[in-house]
C-alpha cells in the first residue's frame, strides 16, 4: 500500500478500468480501490445486497466469481461487509492508497 499498485486480478478481468488493477478516477463514482479475495460468504453477503458477482453474465465475459478469486471491491462495500463482520481479507500490495480517505484502517 503506497507503492507501486501491483495488478489484483486478469482472469476475470477487474477494477472500474477492467485492466486488473484497483485504479480509481473521477468517472469511478465507488472508488473500486480495494483488493480483496472473495469469499463465499462475502459473495452471499454481497448478494443479498442487490450485487450478485457469482452469476456469469457471458453478454459481459464475465464468468462470476468464486471463493479465492481476487476482485477490485468497492471501499464503501468493503467497508459494510466489514461493519457486518464478513470482509473479505484485503491484497494490500494491489489495494489503492486512496483506500485511507474511506475511513479504513489497516490495523
Amino acid at each position: 500500500l503506497g507503492g507501486v499498485l501491483q495488478c489484483c486480478c486478469t482472469s476475470p478481468k477487474t477494477g472500474f478500468y477492467r485492466d486488473g488493477f484497483c485504479n480509481t478516477g473521477p468517472q469511478d463514482t465507488g472508488r473500486h480501490v480495494v483488493c480483496a479475495r472473495v469469499t463465499e460468504e462475502w459473495l452471499l453477503f454481497s448478494k443479498s445486497n442487490g450485487n450478485d458477482l457469482m452469476t456469469p453474465a457471458p453478454l459481459y465475459s464475465f464468468p462470476g466469481l468464486k471463493p479465492g478469486d481476487k476482485w477490485c471491491l468497492c471501499a464503501a462495500r468493503w467497508k459494510e461487509a466489514l461493519d457486518a463482520g464478513c470482509a473479505p481479507p484485503l491484497v494490500l500490495e494491489a489495494t489503492h492508497e486512496n483506500v485511507l480517505q474511506f475511513g479504513i484502517t489497516l490495523d
